[in-house]
């Protein structure tokens, strides 16, 4: 049982900026990460380098891939919970009850893109500090204060432009190894270990249902092109044959993406990628396609949400069905492979306009190229969303819920969210079954179509269905 707080009064010496900096008292961290599609969590990483080069004491669990240490929970005074999106805030919000109940002395805190969207919510759950993205600095100056026993209240929360950090390279000690984590499966069946970096964050564009919006404002960053390559090689000496950059829009710096991609293939010639690109980037930067191909990108996931042109302009996504099939040739030109997502269910999809998302992919040849969960996904909206700011969105969204993190809605018509609901528990019974992208969509097609007589409406996939790579553990929210 801890009965005071207590810090190690250990003299520590760390360098910084090539000077010598003292750390009187060692703050003991915890940084938590729930869930993180998979990944190893990069959101762990990049502050355990901060705070351990600041000199302080840092133990990282991945709460997804491993039991937390019950000993380094009652040991530590601050206790950090990374979050990135919904899944894992709600996850978050569990555990606090749990860290609290074991350690009731320790501070907590959580930052990231989610923390203060759900602000009032965190606070009313325990957690003291609520930091949002770019918060390693302000994280490392908490720790400080805890150090030194001065309790900053440290928030950006209110202000207009986010901090510009002077980036530190990932520290991924103590995390577990990259081949715990979600692979890449190739069209042979055999699997790749895949690693996680990014060179920027945040996004320029506004697309209203977007989460980074509310917090970034259509601002980002661009993480040095040295730091990037450092934390590949370091995930490549740990086994990492693919990387997954995850930025919001590997476009959004282009000129510092194609520089990044073509040093990471000069110096690791096998070493394969993926990347995350708007329509409208993958159009108006099409000349740049055929490096990604040359250079080892296997695929392009792009937000396309719907081929419904007035869901499309609702969502302010900047890009038309006619541009999604446009993209769609270019990147085929190119050699690389797109894989689109999807919003399918909003108050404004119809029965026929989810049949025709379904027909699209069918006949475009897709079936293998969108993860079946990206059928059943139903719009969120979180606080602070863009999408409040449309008329007619006030007459469909409830209260907000302060348990589930969003404003509910139903549509206006039942037989919509009948459907959607058939269609998540038809994803997610086959995909614990581990069934073929093929078979789930196959029922999937005769579930939207069952209204007018699936016997009517066959399934149309040509016997030579192809295969195209991609990560074990799709995209969620």
């Amino acid at each position: 049982m801890i009965t005071e707080l207590k810090v190690q009064r250990v003299r520590k010496q760390s360098e910084m900026f090539g000077a010598a900096r003292y750390t009187e008292f060692v703050v003991n961290t915890l940084l938590l990460a729930t869930y993180e599609l998979g990944r190893q969590p990069f959101g762990l990483a990049s502050p355990a380098a901060w705070l351990r080069k600041r000199g302080h004491s840092v133990r990282c669990f991945d709460l997804s891939r491993q039991a937390l240490d019950e000993q380094a929970l009652r040991e530590a005074q601050l206790i950090v919970f990374y979050l990135p999106m919904h899944t894992a805030t709600r996850l978050a919000l569990q555990w606090a009850g749990i860290v609290r109940a074991q350690n009731p002395l320790a501070r907590l805190c959580a930052c990231g893109l989610y923390a203060p969207l759900n602000e009032a919510r965190l606070r009313a759950a325990g957690f003291g500090f609520v930091l949002g993205p770019e918060f390693e600095e302000d994280l490392t100056e908490l720790a400080e204060g805890l150090s030194t026993g001065e309790m900053l209240q440290v928030s950006r929360n209110g202000q207009p432009s986010l901090p510009r950090l002077t980036f530190e390279m990932p520290d991924r000690a103590g995390l577990p190894v990259l081949q715990k984590y979600a692979h890449l499966v190739l069209p042979d069946g055999s699997h790749r270990t895949a690693g996680y970096t990014e060179t920027s964050r945040g996004c320029k564009h506004l697309c209203r249902h977007c989460p980074i919006v509310p917090v970034y404002d259509g601002q980002f960053r661009v993480v040095p092109r040295e730091i990037v390559l450092a934390d590949i090689r370091q995930q490549v000496a740990g086994g990492a044959q693919h990387i997954t950059f995850g930025d919001p829009d590997f476009f959004n710096g282009v000129t510092h993406a194609a520089r990044i991609v073509d040093e990471l293939h000069a110096e690791f010639p096998p070493l394969t990628y993926d990347v995350t690109i708007k329509v409208e980037h993958l159009l108006r930067h099409a000349d740049m396609l055929p490096k990604l191909a040359r250079t080892g990108c296997l695929f392009v996931t792009s937000a396309v949400e719907s081929f419904d042109d007035e869901v499309l302009l609702k969502l302010d996504k900047r890009h038309t069905r006619a541009d999604f099939f446009e993209a769609l040739d270019v990147c085929a030109a190119a050699g690389v492979a797109l894989q689109p997502t999807f919003v399918p269910f909003t108050p404004w999809t119809t029965l026929a306009t989810y049949q025709d998302l379904l027909e699209v992919i069918a006949d475009r040849d897709l079936i293998s190229s969108v993860p079946s969960i990206q059928l059943a996904i139903r719009l969120l909206i979180p606080a602070r969303s863009r999408l409040l700011e449309l008329p007619d969105m006030s007459r469909m969204v409830s209260d907000f819920d302060s348990e589930r993190l969003v404003y509910p809605w139903k549509h206006s018509d039942p037989s919509v969210d009948e459907l959607a609901a058939r269609i998540f528990a038809i994803v997610s019974n086959e995909e614990k079954q581990k069934s073929p992208r093929a078979a789930i969509f196959n029922r999937i097609w005769h579930a939207a179509f069952d209204s007018h007589s699936a016997s009517q409406f066959p399934l149309r996939v040509a016997p030579s269905e192809r295969v195209v790579p991609f990560l074990s553990e799709p995209w969620y929210c």
